[in-house]
């Protein structure tokens, strides 16, 4: 057998060679190209990469039960109550009972709108510290008009809350509420998990000239289990407390007037405007909201903030009730339980329903949050 010349033994070298790179290089090539139509009649499989994949590691609920005189109940047990999530029941993995410490953002009006309820609002820095804090609590402090200004960084210190509160100065005419909540959602966000996350508002329902939606606000809210609480401030009760100062923004209706048109066939007092407001479902409207988080929202903001968060809003109509009403959600704060789960069966997108039973007790109202929103991957 003659010898292969040396020129055709490296040509056929180099053919191998080449072949197993394309080999080695195939894979890779099969993954850039898109995926493989199946046979006529094969099943098709998708590949793990391809399935989307949805999770949130850890939601805290906090949840309020009160008797049929609305009396607190503060002697339930873990086995008292079952939590549901899209239906699926889940095993709690966390279990208070208005324990754990807190980590607060007060974010306070500061439009001018409001200047005569000033000398309230300063007064409201001992209850935040008292009532709301605690000794193991912590705080910031937001105030708000045209811009939203951080007055005051978490801290512990009860002197230097109560300090930043006592010294709110009014500002423009501005009410950028939802901008406001969403640097609260910020900074609570950066806060220990172990912590309860709450943010108290205290303001009129009003926003003007935000760049944030409240719906998208929510959302992030859900996501980093913060529970809004809020004190509604009344501007009627302001303009009854202090003189129309000159240059001052007019009112959006002469004083005794009503902003919206009577309805059809009904004589329009401050008894049926009322009446007409509560027709709005609120809850409805707060899962709603969070659904269509690009949808404006002009109804009940501060309700809906906090329905869809499971916390309380007050109304104010006099000074003193503003100061009761932070002492309640102070006293609610510290008597509530807090629920944790994983979400086990329910691994999907979308709105989540949080439903949440007491068992084996009758004649309980049960007060949580509705739910959270997950978005989709690159959504």
């Amino acid at each position: 057998m003659s010898a292969v010349p040396w020129g055709q033994r490296t040509r056929v070298l180099t053919a191998i060679l080449a072949g197993f790179a394309l080999l080695a290089a195939y894979p890779a090539l099969a993954q850039t190209s898109g995926p493989i139509a199946p046979r006529p009649g094969q099943a098709v499989q998708k590949s793990p990469d391809q399935s989307i994949r949805v999770r949130v590691d850890l939601v805290n609920t906090p949840v309020v039960v009160r008797d049929a005189r609305g009396e607190l109940v503060l002697d339930l047990l873990e086995n008292n109550f079952r939590v549901f999530d899209n239906g699926v029941q889940q095993k709690l993995e966390g279990f208070d009972m208005g324990g754990g410490p807190l980590s607060a953002v007060i974010v306070m009006e500061t439009s001018s709108r409001i200047q005569p309820l000033f000398p309230a609002l300063r007064r409201t820095g001992v209850l935040f510290t008292e009532t709301v804090m605690g000794e193991s609590g912590d705080a910031a402090v937001i105030g708000y008009d045209d811009q939203v200004n951080r007055l005051q960084d978490f801290t512990s210190d009860h002197d230097a809350i109560d300090k930043s509160i006592a010294n709110l100065k009014p500002g423009t005419s501005g009410t950028r509420l939802y901008d406001a909540l969403s640097s609260a959602v910020g900074m609570l966000e950066n806060r220990p998990a172990a912590r309860r996350r709450v943010i108290i508002t205290v303001a009129e329902a009003v926003d003007s000239g935000s760049e944030e939606k409240l719906g998208q606000v929510l959302r992030d809210a859900q996501l980093a289990n913060i529970t809004i609480y809020s004190v509604g401030l009344s501007t009627t009760a302001a303009e009854m407390r202090g003189e129309q100062k000159s240059g001052a923004p007019p009112s959006a209706t002469p004083p005794g007037t009503f902003g919206l048109p009577p309805i059809p066939g009904t004589p329009q007092t401050p008894t049926t405007e009322e009446q007409r407001s509560g027709n709005i479902d609120v809850m409805a409207l707060a899962i709603w909201v969070v659904q269509h988080a690009e949808a404006a929202v002009k109804e009940r903001p501060l309700e809906v903030a906090t329905a869809a968060t499971g916390g309380l809003y007050k109304s104010t109509v006099k000074d003193a009730s503003i100061e009761k009403a932070i002492d309640e959600i102070g006293g609610e704060l510290h008597a509530q339980y807090t629920i944790s789960y994983r979400p086990l069966g329910t691994d999907t997108g979308g709105y989540h329903e949080i439903r949440v039973q007491v068992v084996d007790r009758r004649g309980l109202t049960v007060r949580s949050r509705p739910g959270y929103y997950l978005s989709s991957p690159g959504a």
